[in-house]
């Protein structure tokens, strides 16, 4: 699963389309096998790469749409499953080839809102027969390029049609905290040490955060929990405190109601979540009925201890906030939901190991349902009683602190 912002683009096409050789070519590498044997590509295969005028991008390399078998089955199914972390697809065809596979793949394509353009490959052989190419702008909007892997120039015209079909958000760099801090400030981190922190490092939303308050320029302190009221102390009052959502109940007293305060959780929900979703669907909290189901969304699978915090302190925390008999299930990674309608509210974690087409995909079920959606860190917040107070910063950026 990825862990970084760079865009991502899928490969998807029939056995044996030049899938392969079109990252190849794209790379200037072997990175994928290619085969006259249809089927070489078994799973989903990554290359990162540097494309002129986007920057750093991720190309994903995919099974056949029409592989075969029970295996072959397993393979499409994979396949189909990366559509949900992608910012862009290509659709690649042969032969003048467009049948049932590849009408169900643009379909999946449009119910996600994802940009793509179909290519005609192997044009050296045989080229993109006109009625195709307008049936294919026509009836699906798509634009359709004649290719040959054979001819190298070909690698920038894909490259052009990238640029025009991946949106800007999916590319411009986003500062964690770039809008609301300004050179010099002086920036607290409140980073527990508990049973869930990992042996001798910073869990990576903690080191995502110091890497861009260096970037921005401030002064960056990082204590434990213990030590904050220490900090308040003998030093000068912070223009921010970014904590744990879970040390909110503590922290909240400590820092004065003078300086802004917000947590990894929250920082990570703008970025790669639904913000504005989260804002308007964490109210629900209060509206909870016996018996009701929330759906947890987990973006990492990992062993599950006496202090998980979606498994153990969160719905223990939403039993006594609402005084009702709520029920939860969970689901991790890529695993599909089945039946979000049976579910009163969904839920999302940071989602640090997960691209924000990932989320947005995630809790866009839900929000298409009229499901509300949540965030951990908002989550704790609201029932903490500053959920306003923790989400200010980016509410109302404009009043900063001196």
């Amino acid at each position: 699963m990825a862990k970084d912002l760079k865009p991502h683009i899928g490969i998807f096409g029939r056995r044996n389309s030049g899938k392969s050789s079109l990252i190849n070519l794209m790379t200037g590498t072997g990175t994928a096998i290619v085969s006259p044997t249809a089927g070489t590509t078994t799973d989903p295969v990554k290359k990162s790469i540097e494309i002129f005028g986007i920057g750093p991008c991720v190309l994903i390399d995919t099974a056949g749409i029409d592989d075969i078998g029970d295996l072959g089955q397993q393979r499409v199914e994979k396949s189909l499953k990366v559509l949900d972390e992608i910012d862009c697809a290509i659709v690649v065809i042969t032969d003048n080839r467009f049948d049932k596979e590849e009408e169900d793949l643009v379909k999946m394509i449009k119910e996600r809102d994802l940009p793509y353009f179909i290519v005609h490959n192997k044009s050296d052989i045989t080229p993109l027969n006109e009625a195709l190419s307008k049936e294919l702008t026509q009836s699906y909007g798509a634009t359709v390029m004649d290719f040959s892997t054979l001819n190298a120039p070909n690698a920038d015209a894909i490259t052009d049609l990238l640029k025009k079909a991946i949106p800007d958000s999916a590319y411009t760099k986003i500062s964690l905290l770039g809008d609301i801090v300004k050179k010099g400030d002086t920036i607290v981190l409140v980073c527990p040490i508990d049973s869930e922190a990992p042996e001798g490092r910073l869990i990576l939303p903690q080191v995502m955060t110091i890497r861009d308050a260096l970037d921005n320029d401030t002064v960056c302190v990082v204590v434990k929990e213990t030590m904050l009221r220490h900090y308040f102390d003998t030093m000068p009052k912070p223009n921010l405190v970014v904590t744990d959502s879970q040390a909110f109940a503590m922290v909240s007293k400590i820092v004065p109601d003078d300086v802004r305060l917000t947590s990894f959780s929250i920082i990570l929900a703008r970025l790669r979540g639904d913000f504005e979703g989260y804002l308007k669907g964490t109210p629900h909290l209060s509206r909870l009925n016996d018996g009701d189901k929330i759906l947890m969304l987990e973006s990492c699978t990992h062993q599950v201890s006496c202090d998980d915090i979606g498994h153990v302190k969160l719905p223990n925390l939403i039993r006594r906030f609402s005084g009702k008999d709520v029920k939860f299930d969970y689901i991790a990674g890529l695993t599909p939901i089945t039946d979000i309608n049976q579910y009163a509210m969904a839920i999302q974690c940071g989602g640090c190991v997960a691209t924000r087409r990932q989320l947005l995909n995630r809790t866009g079920l839900a929000t298409k349902a009229g499901i509300p959606i949540s965030n951990y860190g908002m989550a704790i917040a609201y029932m903490t009683g500053i959920f306003d107070r923790a989400t200010a910063p980016f509410t109302n950026k404009n009043d900063k602190p001196c």
